[in-house]
């Protein structure tokens, strides 16, 4: 029975008990506590800072809220798990006290951080590198029994855009997946959510033929998350800046949503809300 409800299209997750509906797409809303991530405006400086922007995201409609202390933008400075969680913690249970309704997914690809994380009040872990930056990632997740979001990445984010190189990146990401998928299967870690990783070891072209390709991922009958919020294969193609590249980001989500997103990861919850909303009026 449990083979059989792995394979079986998820239409929810476990979260610590609760069962969150994945049947319509869900928006994520993207909380960095970093000094130093691609898209400035994205920055929190303080935990009275961060707890309100994590309860507008609620107000806004945001199902998840994604607090990272790690820059994965490319050629980030590399930091400590120690520095990480120094970043995370006071955030972590800020939001967990005051927010309780609000479901945290952190980003990280260690151990470590994930379970104190966890501990502390999280109840997601989004993993980068799908276990390949930390050998205990998949032990750790196995242990918790939390939902765990895995990440196809080439290379590591200081050195991932310096040459990206495929035969066929849409078959080497599901190929890749696949192998991942089959070991968290092994594991008994049954609430997986799968993520191309746009932007992370990819060129523009690589990028773009993803998303046209999107479908291909449904052969996992997994939700697929999608985050391309203000990247540079929006804002690099337009010749704007970050900061400009919201409307692109609407474009690229709906497009996501018509071929099998179940969950936008954004800095503009309201927008991708929006964008949800009018796609499901065309019955996708």
């Amino acid at each position: 029975m449990e083979e059989k409800n792995f394979f079986e299209p998820k239409k929810s997750l476990n979260v610590k008990g609760r069962l969150i509906d994945l049947s319509k797409p869900k928006v994520m809303g993207i909380l960095n506590i970093t000094p130093d991530s691609f898209y400035s405006s994205s920055r929190t400086k303080s935990v009275s800072e961060a707890l309100s922007q994590a309860e507008k995201f609620l107000q806004e409609g945001a199902t998840f809220i994604d607090i990272g202390g790690y820059s994965s933008r490319p050629g980030a400075t590399d930091i400590s798990a120690d520095e990480e969680l120094h970043r995370l913690m006071p955030v972590v249970e800020a939001i967990s006290k005051m927010l309780p309704e609000a479901i945290i997914s952190i980003d990280t690809f260690r151990a470590k951080v994930a379970e104190e994380t966890i501990y502390a009040g999280a109840h997601v872990v989004n993993d980068i590198s799908a276990g390949d930056m930390d050998a205990k990632m998949f032990e750790t997740v196995a242990r918790l029994q939390v939902p765990y979001i895995i990440m196809h990445m080439q290379g590591t984010p200081q050195n991932m855009q310096q040459n990206p190189t495929y035969q066929n990146v849409t078959l080497e990401v599901v190929d890749y997946l696949a192998k991942k998928i089959a070991k968290l299967r092994s594991m008994k870690i049954h609430d997986v959510i799968i993520d191309p990783g746009f932007g992370f070891g990819k060129t523009i072209a690589h990028n773009y033929q993803l998303l046209n390709e999107m479908e291909a991922f449904k052969i996992f009958k997994l939700p697929i998350l999608a985050g391309f919020s203000r990247k540079g294969m929006i804002h690099k193609v337009l010749r704007i800046a970050a900061a400009e590249a919201l409307n692109g980001t609407s474009v690229l989500n709906t497009i996501a949503l018509q071929k099998g997103a179940g969950i936008l990861r954004v800095h503009d919850v309201k927008e991708a809300v929006e964008c949800v909303k009018l796609v499901e009026m065309l019955g996708t």
